[in-house]
């Protein structure tokens, strides 16, 4: 949609910011590590990201919601907002503490409850992809030029390779069963995790990506990324993904077999 290219070059200037401090704290000696009340980690470039974030959207989109994994909403209302841009400053915050490579900002904007503007940017993996509806998904290297994506073709799940997340999650949320029968049908099945499961997934490297206990912040950048790249992005029960707290995104032609299988 022509409307969005203003927010999608927004989206991608915003990165550029998240990334000049994520990169220059990747590894860091010093980088400081605390537990949230919920007992997940977060560190201080996680914080500072989003705060970067934060101000550029206040300076220029001062009239639209924020919503963020480190701060919170500040008293909006991300369901209720016309426009909201919804932010991971870092997902996968465990692999960034432990200097591996599979993380990445994500930033969405939201209109009307639905992800229309998605960037996810990998500076340790040297990589973004970045998609609005209407315009399809692409994806670069860091200097190179932009690659338009695609989901792969294949139709069979038995063919299918899947990432699930880690099993900590599928079993704590009572789906591991289903987890051991999706693995004995597929193809292959790993747990790339966060961030990087999704865009191989949008570059038809893989099939399919699902996962439990997720948050709005974890998905919604990666909807607009996956789907204009021409898979499918539900909740596990084939409903909207964003506020349910479970993911499922395929190349689209193995969807409805996934989803049944969750069923079961």
């Amino acid at each position: 949609m022509p409307e969005l290219d203003d927010d999608l070059q927004f989206a991608l200037r915003l990165a550029d910011a998240a990334d000049a401090v994520s990169a220059a704290r990747f590894r860091a000696n010093d980088l400081h590590v605390t537990t949230k009340p919920d007992r997940t980690h977060v560190t201080d470039a996680d914080r500072s990201v989003e705060r970067a974030i934060r101000e550029l959207i206040g300076t220029e989109r001062p009239g639209d919601a924020v919503f963020g994994e480190e701060y919170g909403d500040a008293g909006d209302d991300p369901r209720a907002a016309h426009r909201s841009w919804i932010i991971d400053p870092i997902d996968g915050t465990h692999s960034y503490e432990r200097g591996l490579p599979m993380w990445g900002t994500l930033i969405a904007l939201v209109v009307d409850g639905r992800p229309v503007v998605g960037v996810a940017s990998s500076p340790a993996l040297g990589k973004r992809w970045w998609a609005a509806t209407g315009s399809g998904a692409w994806a670069a290297e860091t200097g190179g030029e932009p690659v338009r994506l695609r989901v792969s073709g294949i139709r069979a799940l038995a063919e299918a390779a899947i990432s699930f997340q880690s099993i900590q999650q599928w079993d704590r949320s009572g789906h591991l069963d289903h987890l051991i029968a999706l693995s004995r049908i597929v193809w292959r099945d790993r747990a790339y995790g966060d961030v990087w499961a999704y865009t191989l997934l949008a570059e038809g490297l893989i099939e399919v990506v699902a996962e439990f206990g997720v948050h709005p912040y974890d998905v919604a950048a990666l909807v607009p990324i996956v789907e204009e790249a021409g898979g499918r992005f539900t909740a596990a029960e084939g409903g909207d993904v964003l506020w349910d707290g479970s993911a499922v995104a395929t190349n689209g032609a193995v969807h409805d077999e996934v989803l049944g299988l969750l069923a079961e």
